[in-house]
């Protein structure tokens, strides 16, 4: 008994919290902050905590969750409709490097080394403090960084190139499986695309791992 009353707990406790990541949105999970990290930690020991406690039922699991998630959605309008509020719950980015030299005070006042900004700079392919120009700390631990004008990339508007048309590549079989959606989008018929394998070989869109399609370029077929 007490076996399916973990399990009821973990399901109720799994879909509370999918559905409370759904209505908080992505940012959740794709920007982070400090504040969103503490939120995380807390929404997990509210339902692992819970788990071994007999005293506590599913529905003040549910209660915890609800209660908590509207305090991180409140803080979250506020955060959007004030600047100051947004500036003390969120933060502001800091001014690593200035003008190719680093601040050692901002370093000091965000807790970071030499050796921490020099990883974050070569994750954005620096490798020498001496090639940027400017670098930012954001808010969610990232480091933006602009590189001094000798050290950037070619672009084609330097060099007086013609620019080309973009388009989004997209993946029409995915696993065997037909992607519907994806075939909408890039206005084809299944017929078509099977029409299309078979050039490639294959019989059926079940015998395909993997086929990407790209505006003006022949259709990318790989099977298992």
């Amino acid at each position: 008994m007490e076996i399916m009353s973990i399990a009821v707990e973990l399901v109720v406790g799994y879909f509370a919290l999918l559905i409370l990541t759904k209505i908080l949105g992505k940012t959740q999970i794709t920007q982070i902050s400090a504040f969103d990290f503490i939120s995380a930690l807390i929404l997990g020991e509210l339902v692992g905590n819970s788990l071994y406690d007999k005293d506590i039922s599913v529905w003040s699991i549910l209660a915890a969750i609800s209660i908590w998630g509207f305090l991180i959605f409140s803080t979250e309008f506020f955060t959007q409709k004030s600047r100051r509020f947004r500036h003390i719950m969120e933060g502001t980015p800091a001014i690593i490097i200035n003008k190719g030299k680093i601040d050692f005070q901002q370093l000091k006042k965000n807790h970071l080394d030499l050796n921490q900004l020099q990883h974050l700079l070569r994750a954005k392919d620096i490798f020498s403090v001496g090639e940027c120009e400017y670098a930012l700390l954001e808010s969610n631990g990232t480091l933006s960084v602009i590189k001094k004008s000798i050290y950037e990339n070619v672009q084609r508007a330097d060099l007086n190139i013609a620019p080309t048309r973009v388009s989004l590549p997209l993946s029409l079989i995915v696993d065997g499986e037909i992607v519907y959606d994806n075939l909408k989008i890039v206005h084809k018929q299944e017929d078509w695309l099977v029409s299309e394998i078979k050039k490639h070989g294959f019989q059926s869109s079940k015998d395909v791992l993997y086929a990407e399609w790209k505006e003006d370029e022949p259709l990318l077929v790989q099977g298992y």
